[in-house]
């Protein structure tokens, strides 16, 4: 059984005194100094992460975990909850977005159920880590119960732990699905940043303009009905958050704990990211951030991590897409470190002094 606070206690800061020495052989390869700019910050984070000279992006790993919320009930979303389940089954099918650019980065995905509201059909492709089924209405009071949001923390640790041990994890991606979930980690990420509803409250599904005034108003009234502590990730995750929020925010701690480098996805892997931070501020130098998303409440987040993304390619789907694409540009910034030729081997004369 994962335990939270015996994970946080095995993460340590990143190994920051590697950096000079993986520069110095950045700066040996066949190539101006620097010229690869982020790929070169890329390689000495890894390092540094790591601690291995010559990291292996070998097995890479996408977590998607779904949840459903009692807060549709509220009118917040274009899509009834009925589609979380229905896009659970299109993820173990292999036929979802996220299965398409897993396969072209050479990742496995791992579908978790964390809080799906019905019994899914059990598949091979499936983990079970189900809290309960879907959160409460938010606005009629707590998502969750404050053990309900450690067990989800928990049993997200449990899905990264089972997985690294069995088949091996060196890099991990984040992924979600789960209908109305952007409305859970807009209140989160308001509440952790201190931003308005309003400045961190984007579309979600597509949503018009007099819902995404409901979903303001809602996410409003939620926080007001709740008054999450903004000090205590757990409260926060229990008042206003979801199962699936908490199971990646675990994933992320777990990571940490085994120094595997995590890419953060969008918005909500990104209030996860919050969380996770909330808990143990360490982690945040174990993310690197895919990209940065359509909704306007990510770069918020982002901005208050102090994460720069990767990439910025309008994307708002989920799933872990963002995080397969990020995998592919880490995974190419180790190959630079570890296969380019250096001047001396390649016999190319250097800069001169």
């Amino acid at each position: 059984m994962a335990n939270l606070k015996e994970t946080i206690k095995k993460i340590d800061k990143i190994d920051y005194s590697l950096a000079e020495k993986t520069q110095k052989r950045l700066d040996s390869l066949t190539k101006p100094k620097g010229s690869l700019g982020k790929l070169e910050e890329l390689a000495k984070q890894i390092v540094e992460i790591t601690r291995h000279e010559n990291p292996l992006i070998k097995n890479k790993v996408i977590f998607t975990m779904a949840g459903d919320h009692g807060i549709t009930e509220e009118g917040v979303s274009a899509y009834p909850k009925e589609v979380t389940p229905q896009m659970v089954y299109n993820f173990v099918r292999g036929g979802a977005g996220i299965n398409v650019l897993a396969r072209h980065t050479g990742a496995r995905v791992i579908v978790v159920d964390m809080g799906v509201a019905c019994d899914l059909e059990p598949h091979q492709e499936l983990v079970i880590k189900k809290v309960s089924y879907g959160t409460k209405n938010m606005v009629k009071g707590s998502a969750m119960t404050r053990e309900e949001a450690i067990k989800s923390v928990e049993n997200g640790i449990e899905a990264f732990e089972e997985e690294f041990s069995s088949k091996g994890i060196d890099i991990v991606g984040t992924g979600d699905m789960g209908i109305a979930n952007t409305t859970p980690s807009s209140a989160i990420v308001s509440i952790i940043t201190g931003k308005p509803v309003e400045d961190v409250t984007g579309r979600g599904t597509g949503i018009d303009d007099k819902t995404l005034l409901n979903k303001v108003a809602v996410i409003k009234k939620v926080i007001s009905v709740n008054t999450p502590d903004a000090n205590d990730g757990i409260d926060i995750l229990s008042k206003v958050g979801g199962f699936e929020i908490g199971g990646l925010a675990g994933l992320i701690l777990a990571a940490a704990a085994r120094r595997v480098p995590v890419i953060i996805d969008g918005f909500i892997s990104g209030a996860a990211a919050l969380i996770a931070f909330k808990l143990e501020p360490k982690v945040k130098d174990y993310m690197i951030a895919a990209h940065s998303s359509v909704e306007k409440g990510h770069k918020v987040t982002l901005n208050f991590l102090g994460l720069k993304p990767l990439l910025y390619f309008g994307l708002r789907l989920g799933e872990g897409t963002g995080a397969a694409l990020g995998i592919n540009i880490v995974e190419a910034s180790i190959k630079i470190l570890t296969e380019m030729a250096t001047f001396q081997s390649a016999g190319v004369s250097e800069q001169a002094n």
